[in-house]
């Protein structure tokens, strides 16, 4: 891919030719190396699965809305926190 910038033509790499790029100037015992971490960086984000947030404090601030407003919990934690 090729961008011009003025009169000049830049080529620009894209991304996997970048890396395809670097791997392929290491040393052998390195190029192993990189090639083991690439894998399990793969493996790893395969395995990830994010699901739905839980949260556990669901309701735990409910005896502090009789005392006070929306406004003023926010400042009074400020308060609480502070000593």
């Amino acid at each position: 891919m090729y961008h011009t910038k003025g009169t000049y033509w830049i080529r620009i790499m894209s991304l996997s030719e970048s890396v395809d790029d670097k791997i392929r100037i290491l040393h052998p015992d390195l190029r192993e190396d990189a090639i083991h971490y690439i894998d399990a960086r793969v493996k790893h984000s395969k395995r990830t699965t994010y699901g739905t947030f839980w949260f556990v404090a669901d309701g735990t601030l409910s005896e502090f809305s009789t005392r006070y407003s929306s406004v003023d919990l926010p400042h009074e934690a400020l308060l609480w926190r502070s000593t």
